[in-house]
């Protein structure tokens, strides 16, 4: 049996049946009283986030997550395909599951899927991906970096918000976690 000593980012409780993920954690040790640890969990299932503090040493339980990497190959009408690099099987992951990842994952692209059991809980893409400005309308002259922004479409059909003088057909860095543009790339 674990403790809240062995929290870590990433871990997976399961509280009451549920599986948690714990998304922050921080140990605190006050001049007064007994040490505790201040959890930011999210559940795996719905989403929900809640902060819980546990006594430093309490028991819990961890849920045996293995985290694999996958190619995604393509979209179907009950999900999305993927195939385990190591062993070539392949999932449907829920279109409930994937959630906004879909905004960013072009097909044969690696994404890592946490697996409980066999069932995928969620997808991870790397922190940032280079893709294609299918659209973005004209920068004017004199448009510079630090003037504004305009929506530019990329091409896996999201929408993000890029610097003015960006114009179509140009390959740019953007962050996963937020959709924020990062840069431009140059081939």
């Amino acid at each position: 049996m674990a403790t809240t000593n062995d929290i870590k980012k990433g871990s997976v409780l399961d509280m009451e049946g549920q599986l948690w993920n714990v998304t922050e954690f921080q140990h605190v040790k006050p001049g007064k009283g007994g040490a505790f640890v201040r959890t930011t969990l999210k559940n795996v299932v719905s989403g929900k986030v809640v902060d819980r503090t546990f006594n430093a040493g309490t028991k819990i339980d961890f849920a045996t997550v293995d985290r694999q990497d996958f190619q995604y190959l393509y979209h179907d009408g009950d999900g999305f395909v993927f195939m385990n690099t190591d062993t070539y099987d392949q999932i449907t992951v829920p279109e409930s599951i994937v959630g906004e990842a879909a905004n960013f994952m072009l097909e044969n692209q690696t994404v890592l899927i946490a697996l409980h059991d066999g069932n995928p809980l969620y997808v991870e893409l790397p922190a940032s991906v280079v893709l294609l400005v299918t659209h973005t309308d004209p920068g004017l002259q004199g448009d510079r970096s630090s003037a504004g922004t305009k929506p530019a479409t990329l091409e896996t059909g999201t929408e993000i918000q890029v610097p003015l003088y960006l114009e179509s057909n140009t390959k740019v860095k953007v962050d996963t976690r937020d959709g924020s543009f990062l840069g431009r790339v140059n081939d």
